[in-house]
């Protein structure tokens, strides 16, 4: 039959239509600020570096190695490494940015300095609202505004974080093994008889 293609079609329509008023799975209006919808796990806004103990000075996992300002695509990242050293999360001493600046109104939220960081130290928030009433200097997210607790990392990317927490602890188990075996003294071994 001529034109059963758009018959099926306009049924298909109007049974979503009607349907999307009756059946409370459907109702896709939210009644936004009071109710949010619940953000899937790897959604990605813009960076936050994670600190592991309660000092967020301290327990900072960057090392400003400043990878992440070099493989930034906008350059919105601008690190200053510390002339001194800090004893880290872990207890050995380490440089640690005394700048950490990233531009929120320039990042694109490529991830890209997410994947480049190799002491997992830089990962991706979920907040999304981040208006501010001035133009220049409230884009410019500090370190103090960028450093947020491993336990915040946990709630907002729970599998994520238990991934790289595992990670860290075999690469400090590793480190730990290796010391040791280093710490001790090889066993003499009978001289050879000639």
């Amino acid at each position: 039959m001529i034109g059963s293609g758009i018959l099926k079609g306009m049924a298909v329509t109007a049974r979503n239509f009607v349907g999307s008023y009756f059946e409370k799975d459907r109702l896709i209006t939210v009644q936004y600020p009071e109710e949010r919808s619940p953000l899937p796990e790897n959604y990605r806004n813009f960076p936050f570096l994670i600190y592991d103990t309660d000092d967020a000075e301290a327990g900072l996992r960057c090392v400003a190695c400043k990878i992440c300002e070099k493989e930034c695509p906008p350059q919105c990242i601008y690190i200053i490494k510390s002339d001194d050293k800090k004893p880290d999360y872990m207890g050995k001493p380490q440089f640690y940015p005394a700048v950490f600046d990233i531009d929120i109104s320039v990042c694109m939220s490529c991830q890209i300095c997410v994947e480049v960081c190799p002491f997992e130290a830089i990962k991706m928030d979920k907040v999304y609202e981040l208006s501010r009433r001035e133009r220049f200097d409230a884009l410019l997210q500090r370190k103090s505004e960028l450093s947020k607790s491993n336990t915040y990392y946990h709630s907002i990317h729970p599998i994520e974080a238990a991934e790289v927490d595992a990670k860290l602890a075999e690469a400090a188990a590793a480190a730990a093994a290796k010391k040791k075996a280093a710490a001790t003294p090889p066993t003499a071994s009978a001289a050879p008889t000639n």
